[in-house]
């Protein structure tokens, strides 16, 4: 089907994509920008060049939802390799430091992996793109500034030994947004006593978004030669399904969109989405025990 100009500057949605390795997640929102002419568009959490998976991103007004979506928790499969330490913590960098391996039992490496399960305090790679004073560490660290990074609070909810097969162990991470896999791996090495950095990684899942929800970006791509693309656009609604819905009435979506509270069901959660009875999202409300009403945080035309 042909969209005329109205039809995709109406567009607010999501396009779940399986990014291929190679890419930054910038490149590929690039490509969903000019694939679909719709210029507002992000994604909701990076994904490096070397890794792969689900990137979740958003189109037209839905891109409102970004601090949302992105602090949803994450999944990946990640492989590491044990006996190396490098400057940047994956295959990218310089090696720093070699050391054998033979006398690591898998009972160990399982051992040493359940230190880092529940919430831990992480301190991100030097190469990553969090800002000192306004400058980013990969600069800094690339031009060999000497510098320190603060350790963040992370979530770890779950690891798991997928392949033991030394020098490499693939393993399950299921965490909190924030979470740097680089660093996971270069500090499980300290705790063998052997180093590791990260060779592979591919994320699995982000917020509600699996990888059955994903298109192969190839995919997406012969999508857009043809026209086809928005059967892949995923409601807006939808991007934040994990949260609890308000069934909104014609008179409730009224005042909403001119900013006044509206009364609903308390008990289900702090935030809740408000969805219309067409099924469209409406608002992010924010519930107010002193009024017992459901306040607007943000609303969508």
């Amino acid at each position: 089907m042909e969209l005329n100009d109205d039809l995709i500057n109406s567009i607010s949605g999501v396009l779940v994509v399986d990014k291929p390795v190679g890419l930054t997640s910038h490149d590929v929102v690039q490509i969903i920008r000019r694939g679909t002419f719709i210029r507002r568009a992000g994604h909701t959490g990076t994904l490096d060049p070397r890794a792969s998976g689900v990137l979740v991103v958003l189109l037209g007004p839905a891109v409102r939802l970004s601090e949302y979506v992105s602090a949803s928790d994450k999944r990946y499969q990640a492989v590491i390799q044990l006996g190396k330490t490098t400057d940047t913590y994956d295959a990218d960098g310089q090696v720093l430091t070699s050391n054998p391996v033979d006398n690591i039992t898998e009972a160990q490496f399982e051992e040493a992996l359940q230190q880092f399960v529940g919430e831990i305090e992480q301190v991100p790679p030097p190469y990553s793109a969090i800002k000192i004073k306004g400058r980013k560490a990969y600069e800094m660290a690339r031009n060999g500034e000497e510098f320190d990074l603060q350790p963040r609070k992370i979530n770890v909810y779950s690891l798991e030994l997928l392949e033991w097969a030394p020098p490499e162990a693939v393993i399950d991470v299921y965490c909190s947004s924030g979470t740097y896999i680089r660093s996971l791996a270069n500090d499980l090495g300290k705790v063998l006593g052997c180093g590791a950095h990260l060779v592979g990684l591919r994320r699995t899942k982000s917020g509600r978004f699996t990888l059955r929800d994903a298109v192969p970006l190839r995919k997406l791509r012969e999508a857009f030669d043809d026209g086809s693309w928005y059967q892949y656009v995923i409601p807006a609604a939808e991007a934040l399904s994990d949260w609890p819905s308000i069934a909104l009435t014609e008179a409730d979506v009224d005042a909403i969109r001119h900013g006044h509270r509206v009364s609903g069901e308390a008990g289900i959660g702090k935030m809740a989405r408000g969805i219309s009875e067409q099924g469209d999202l409406v608002a992010l409300l924010e519930f107010d025990p002193a009024s017992n009403e459901w306040q607007p945080k943000k609303v969508f035309n």
